[in-house]
């Protein structure tokens, strides 16, 4: 209705390319405008000149024949004062910037292996975005940024990488484990060797003790009574010790049965083998 009046309303962010007799007549910017129509002033078509957005998927292969899907996101615009390009010089933008998109991206992917597709996919977004825009600035588009938004690979290619990454973990956590069992046997070991040689350090203390002991008791009892010898008194002090056992092995609830010779002539014996062991033992040391 506006234009059978001779006026024309242009939305914000968006131009308007005027013909005259179906020539080119100029731009209209956002506003209201006046075409005679009756004089052959007629709008053609509208361009918008925000930032447009296009995802291109191209399926390519890299260089170790892996068959891969990149998804790359090219985000374009007109360049200001050239709408009459962008209008006149293409049909169809966004088929041009896929066509491009597609020629970069089969090009440069299959010089890659699949690890390096991954790593290096801002060069491959560089690459494409050069291209489009030493192509597309001569028909009045200005390439604002191009992203690589995703590497799709075939779906077994996914499986197995996980399953080799997955191995490789659990390779380094076999390896820990080890080497964690390893240091605890050390430790172990080392725990039971210090037991052992503080068990052995309490065991020479407590016969030390003993030995003490027993000739303290025989030095006073020698003083204290008149005419007794270190032997009476050595055999009176095996005879208590060996009923104080006896005394312990009843009392113990979970001792088990021992059968030893019982009666004062076993305790004479074993008094008999600790002199004879300790006379043996004067007579090696004073050869040396």
């Amino acid at each position: 209705m506006g234009q059978v009046c001779g006026c024309f309303q242009v939305d914000q962010s968006t131009v308007a390319i005027k013909e005259t007799f179906g020539k080119y007549d100029g731009v209209l910017e956002p506003g209201c405008h006046c075409l005679p129509w009756c004089i052959g002033s007629s709008v053609v078509g509208l361009l918008s000149v925000r930032v447009q957005q296009l995802d291109v998927r191209c399926e390519t292969k890299s260089r170790d024949n892996v068959f891969v899907n990149v998804v790359a996101s090219v985000q374009y615009r007109v360049v200001d004062g050239k709408a009459k390009e962008a209008f006149y010089k293409l049909t169809n933008p966004r088929e041009q910037i896929q066509s491009y998109v597609f020629d970069v991206v089969r090009a440069t992917v299959p010089k890659m292996d699949l690890d390096a597709v991954f790593e290096q996919k801002n060069e491959i977004a560089k690459s494409v975005a050069d291209e489009l825009e030493k192509a597309m600035t001569t028909y009045g588009f200005e390439i604002v940024q191009t992203l690589i938004v995703d590497i799709i690979p075939d779906e077994t290619v996914k499986r197995a990488m996980n399953e080799i990454n997955a191995a490789a973990r659990l390779r380094v956590a076999t390896q820990e484990k080890a080497e964690a069992e390893k240091i605890l046997q050390v430790k172990r070991a080392e725990a039971e060797a210090e037991a052992k040689y503080l068990s052995g350090q309490g065991v020479a203390r407590q016969r030390q003790a003993i030995v003490d002991g027993l000739r303290e008791s025989v030095l006073n009892f020698s003083h204290n009574v008149p005419g007794t010898t270190a032997k009476d008194v050595l055999d009176m002090v095996l005879l208590t010790q060996y009923f104080d056992t006896m005394r312990d092995i009843g009392a113990s609830a979970k001792s088990s049965t021992v059968f030893i010779p019982h009666g004062p002539g076993a305790v004479r014996d074993i008094a008999e083998q600790i002199r004879n062991g300790l006379l043996q033992g004067e007579a090696a040391s004073s050869m040396l």
